[in-house]
């Protein structure tokens, strides 16, 4: 019993929040458009992730690089690093662990922002007042999330190359321009334009799922605490799935 009635609550919330990025579609188009709200949380976003994901980029950078060195040395194949390094982690390994970065930081951020905003009635508060919550609160966080995280993982992925460079230049004494011509000449439209799009959807998982968790937030305080918990793990979750699904049409689409 306990079963089917775990299995029973997972699709009716798969059912709710299919319901509720319905709800995201058609506000979204409609009237009033709230841009100073949106300027706002793209600011603030970008703003509070800009460091973590900088940093998260330059590690990451030096860690690959670090760890597949020896390897290629063995074959006598360090001319490949640049190009090995450039692939991976413009590909996959930048837009996935930035966005897995981005939902840690916002995605619980948000919701238990709209969370506590719920417990405390001020939604409801807004509601009463005539005023759109959905439209103000869920829209442009969603929207924001939506534009920021492909600039970020840009930066990230730049920081990450530059983080590469360093390595590669105290341990082979490879030149700026040697390592940067090296990588742009590797680079192909087919690996950076199907990358960049699937951080459109990444974006819009982080804050549909940020968003859904906080608005729909219950049982008072301690459901704010739920809301942001809940929202990182989904956000996750739904991350490496979408990641999936981009991998495998990429895949379909380049071999026809």
């Amino acid at each position: 019993m306990h079963k089917n009635s775990a299995i029973k609550s997972f699709f009716i919330e798969i059912g709710e929040l299919s319901y509720f990025a319905n709800r995201f579609f058609k506000e979204v188009f409609s009237r009033p458009f709230e841009f100073k709200e949106l300027l706002r949380q793209c600011y603030s976003i970008g703003n509070r992730s800009i460091l973590l994901v900088g940093v998260t980029g330059f590690i990451v950078g030096l860690v690959l690089t670090l760890q597949t060195r020896p390897t290629l040395q063995e074959f006598g194949a360090e001319s490949w690093m640049p190009s090995m390094v450039s692939i991976s982690i413009i590909r996959e390994i930048g837009p996935v662990i930035i966005a897995l970065t981005f939902a840690g930081r916002i995605a619980s951020g948000i919701g238990a922002e709209l969370g506590s905003m719920r417990v405390t009635e001020q939604i409801d508060a807004m509601e009463v007042s005539g005023t759109n919550p959905f439209k103000f609160l869920v829209v442009t966080r969603i929207l924001a999330t939506t534009i920021m995280l492909p600039i970020l993982v840009i930066f990230g992925d730049a920081v990450a190359l530059f983080g590469s460079y360093i390595i590669e230049n105290s341990k082979g004494d490879v030149s700026f321009v040697l390592y940067f011509n090296k990588v742009f000449k590797t680079l192909e439209f087919s690996d950076i334009i199907p990358a960049t799009i699937k951080t459109y959807f990444f974006g819009f998982a982080i804050g549909l799922v940020g968003c859904f968790k906080g608005y729909n937030c219950k049982k008072g305080t301690v459901g704010v605490g739920l809301a942001a918990n809940s929202a990182v793990v989904y956000s996750s979750m739904l991350l490496f799935i979408l990641d999936f699904v981009a991998v495998f049409v990429t895949d379909i689409f380049f071999e026809i």
